[in-house]
């Protein structure tokens, strides 16, 4: 459990059935791994959850002195680096910088996270989860995770720890309850500004209950739904399904 989610309870379905075995990674989420070696010609994979979301603790903020105090940096250093896919060009330093120019670090990162929002258009299959930030901001087009990859890039550049965050989202924050919704898969980030702040870059505004928290990292790469190796034909089909059912 963590502040402001709760699991009360989770299935996963593995068709062929096979076994399976759970673990925490490096950056603490729960993964599931499993091996299907009966011949097959689908592999169909259900998860299932029931989570409680609400009640998120205030964010105790502080100063840059803080943030910018060799013991943040220690020991937030692996959200301070940048992977290859965060890794942001001069001219978003520089955006990033202006935003965040007379502001305390909370202020700051609301700002940058604007500011990357404003300047991106959302189009929908320009993009991969393989494009490297820059080149999103090249064409100034993407979705959730460009956005996120380039905020992450430009909130390190001013000195400030963040993060990747992957999970759910339910399209309506006051949707019909009971009555299962086309939810997506969704990117945002969380920056530290005394405590992780949450901060989504494609919605701007308060990561509240509509948010579903699955993982956490420095970027796409070390919080995929799904990774694996596969033997068989080259030629593959992946479909994925989100459904979100909102129960209270």
């Amino acid at each position: 459990h963590e502040p402001g989610q709760r699991v009360l309870s989770t299935r996963l379905d593995v068709q062929p059935s096979t076994w399976s075995t759970t673990f925490r990674d490096y950056w603490g989420t729960a993964v599931t791994a499993f091996e299907v070696v009966t011949p097959h010609t689908t592999l169909s994979i259900t998860a299932e959850h029931v989570v409680e979301v609400g009640g998120r603790p205030d964010v105790v903020v502080v100063g840059w002195d803080v943030v910018r105090s060799g013991q943040v940096r220690d020991r937030y250093a692996e959200h301070l680096a940048d992977p290859p896919s965060t890794q942001v060009p001069d001219e978003v330093v520089a955006l990033a910088v202006s935003a965040a120019t007379g502001l305390a670090p909370e202020a700051a990162a609301r700002a940058v996270c604007a500011a990357v929002h404003d300047a991106m258009e959302y189009v929908p299959g320009v993009t991969t989860v393989h494009t490297p930030a820059a080149e999103a901001w090249a064409a100034r087009t993407g979705v959730c995770q460009d956005l996120t990859h380039l905020a992450l890039g430009a909130l390190h550049a001013i000195g400030l720890p963040a993060r990747y965050v992957s999970g759910y989202l339910h399209p309506k924050a006051d949707g019909p309850t009971g009555q299962p919704v086309t939810g997506e898969s969704h990117a945002w980030l969380e920056c530290w500004v005394g405590d992780w702040l949450a901060l989504d870059p494609t919605n701007p505004g308060v990561v509240a209950d509509q948010h579903v928290v699955l993982a956490r990292g420095r970027s796409y790469e070390d919080v995929p739904p799904l990774r694996g190796i596969y033997a068989g034909p080259a030629a593959q089909e992946l479909s994925v399904q989100v459904q979100v059912t909102r129960q209270a």
